[in-house]
């Protein structure tokens, strides 16, 4: 009966360790401000948790809005956004040129035998002189009943929404920060933890060696506690990788191309709940989200040229001048006068060109309602998301309650397994349960804080919120 027993106890232990493990390395990285973590046996001093690691002396330390402004500043992803839009705006100035002048100079010198002519090759005056002239052709657009004026009202159009794409792209850069700038700390306080883990398993494996010398512990116990030292070492490695990997994908969301390791600053303002009802932020982001901004001035800028596209097929009317002086030539009987000069008008009207124009503008309609419908899908997401998102906000509120109620039970419990094994009441299994029990509930309750800050800034995100 006693060895049925031993190996059922045994059999708990393998499981606890197992279970617990699993648990430590899938649970999200926790969050620095959290309760106090008690590891440690009644008479092993307590450690409390700070933010992050030992930072060395000197060490630059960073917000989350420091975070977020350097990464506005430096992040590549921004600045060819910010080149986009600039590159538009000189597309705008191409589409208003045809409402400019055109003026052409011309310096002609000619050296030929007089009189000669041009037998092949021309269908214009064909006589050859000794010549040199100088003159200047003007020409100006009246009139092409709509075209260009449409192509202008498109390109400045699509301007605006490439600054909405540069202003979404910031919004999404500054959301990858907060997501970034989390995992950090998290990561950071998990390894805290960790280190804290393994000075606690530590001084446990000390004092129950120290009581099976004195044969009040069996050697089952010192083996169950030298596994958990080395299980708790193990999660410390994992747990050094992860903060070395979050920091580096801090360093590459704020633009910087080589490794720099910050001492990251949580705020410490309280929790406040989320908003009573989605439907103002669902409004709110209607307004004022930049991608739907951009799809929208996109849809109008797509309308615009449809119509210039259609105006291909009407007249255009232009008006010409010439002037100039030949102030060397053969003689008079050539060349009447040492200077030329005239104006006229020229009405271009299309007839006939395959289809062409025609087909231009039933491609440039379809396309047009292409991205209305994008736009409406777009607002159909977008009021998809943002509830997903406040429901996340709500729930994550919730959960920090009630895994801080979760953690002081813990805490109650584990003080009393202490109690109990060293009494001689309990083996230690039932104490080996309540430290993972209760690592687990300080991680889950740092983590639910985090996840709540999180889920704030996913809202914003969603809202549209200007950073």
């Amino acid at each position: 009966m006693g060895i049925q027993k031993t190996t059922h106890n045994a059999v708990l232990v393998l499981f606890a360790t197992v279970c617990c493990a699993a648990t430590a390395q899938q649970a999200p990285k926790q969050l620095p401000d959290a309760p106090p973590v008690q590891l440690a046996l009644a008479e092993t001093p307590q450690k409390q948790m700070t933010t992050g690691v030992t930072v060395p002396q000197g060490q630059e330390s960073m917000t989350r809005e420091q975070a977020e402004q350097m990464a506005i500043k430096n992040n590549p992803h921004i600045s060819v956004q910010r080149l986009l839009a600039m590159a538009q705006h000189q597309a705008v100035r191409e589409s208003r040129a045809p409402e400019l002048p055109t003026a052409v100079a011309n310096v002609t010198a000619m050296d030929a035998e007089d009189a000669s002519r041009i037998s092949a090759g021309s269908l214009t005056a064909s006589r050859l002189f000794e010549h040199a002239g100088a003159g200047m052709n003007v020409s100006q657009l009246v009139t092409d009943f709509g075209r260009t004026r449409n192509l202008v009202a498109s390109a400045k159009l699509q301007e605006k929404a490439q600054n909405a794409t540069a202003l979404a792209t910031t919004e999404d850069i500054v959301l990858a920060t907060d997501q970034a700038f989390y995992d950090a700390l998290q990561a950071q306080a998990m390894l805290k933890v960790a280190q804290q883990n393994v000075d606690t398993r530590d001084v446990t494996q000390k004092q129950v060696g120290e009581m099976t010398k004195s044969h009040l512990k069996s050697d089952l116990d010192l083996s169950f506690a030298s596994v958990n030292s080395s299980q708790a070492k193990l999660l410390q490695l994992d747990a050094k990788n992860n903060a070395d990997s979050t920091m580096a994908a801090l360093d590459e969301v704020l633009g910087l191309d080589h490794q720099v390791t910050y001492q990251l600053v949580d705020e410490t303002s309280a929790l406040t709940p989320p908003p009573d009802d989605a439907q103002p932020l669902i409004d709110m982001a209607l307004q004022q989200r930049p991608d739907l901004q951009a799809l929208s001035l996109g849809e109008q800028s797509a309308e615009k040229f449809a119509h210039a596209q259609r105006d291909q097929m009407l007249p255009s009317i232009s008006a010409l001048g010439t002037a100039g002086t030949v102030p060397e030539r053969p003689g008079s009987n050539y060349y009447l006068n040492n200077w030329w000069g005239g104006v006229g008008v020229n009405v271009s009207i299309p007839v006939f060109n395959g289809f062409l124009y025609s087909a231009q503008a039933k491609e440039a309609t379809f396309r047009a309602k292409a991205d209305s419908e994008q736009a409406r899908g777009l607002r159909n997401q977008i009021v998809r998301d943002v509830r997903t998102s406040w429901l996340a906000a709500a729930t994550a509120y919730q959960r920090v309650s009630v895994t801080a109620d979760l953690l002081n039970q813990a805490n109650m419990a584990l003080k009393l397994a202490e109690t109990r094994y060293k009494l001689g009441l309990s083996s230690i299994v039932e104490l080996s349960q309540a430290q993972y029990q209760q690592t687990d509930a300080a991680i889950g309750n740092t983590n639910a804080q985090y996840q709540y800050r999180l889920s704030l800034a996913t809202l914003k995100f969603q809202t549209g919120a200007t950073p």
